[in-house]
């Protein structure tokens, strides 16, 4: 169910976004199986990590809630507005940073770019399925090959 849709307008106040979804439209839980919270974003949050894990692990506990990061990095430190925000972080640190904030949250991080693909976690649990079919399917190989040598 899409609820809600946020923009920050014009900084990256994560905090003040994450409240407003969860005081507006998870505010009456009971009458909700399972809610997840999108974030689409191209950089690091203005508030510290470690404040906006304790809110959203604080949140989720309360609410069947997810928080999925889909992060794009752009090579660019100023948005398409020509702000510039008010936290910088490199890639990877703000690639470190949603993964924390996801981790407590129970949900799934995607990380992209012009270049392609540099992490999710939809891939890598695809990736672990494909390595096990494979597993097994040398596993029947060798079993199948073991019974015809019996016979």
């Amino acid at each position: 169910r899409w609820v809600l849709s946020l923009r920050c307008r014009g900084s990256r106040n994560l905090m003040s976004a994450l409240r407003r979804a969860v005081e507006v439209d998870f505010k009456d839980k009971d009458k909700h199986r399972s809610q997840g919270l999108y974030l689409l974003t191209t950089g690091i949050p203005d508030q510290e990590t470690h404040a906006i894990s304790a809110y959203v692990a604080e949140v989720c506990r309360g609410f069947d809630l997810q928080l999925h990061v889909c992060l794009f990095s752009v090579m660019e430190d100023v948005d398409s507005n020509g702000i510039i925000s008010g936290r910088y972080a490199n890639p990877t640190e703000t690639a470190t940073a949603f993964k924390e904030i996801v981790e407590v949250a129970n949900g799934r991080f995607h990380w992209f770019g012009e270049a392609g693909i540099f992490e999710s976690d939809d891939i890598i649990v695809i990736m672990s399925e494909m390595e096990k079919a494979n597993d097994y399917s040398q596993k029947c190989a060798f079993l199948v090959e073991s019974l015809k040598q019996r016979s």
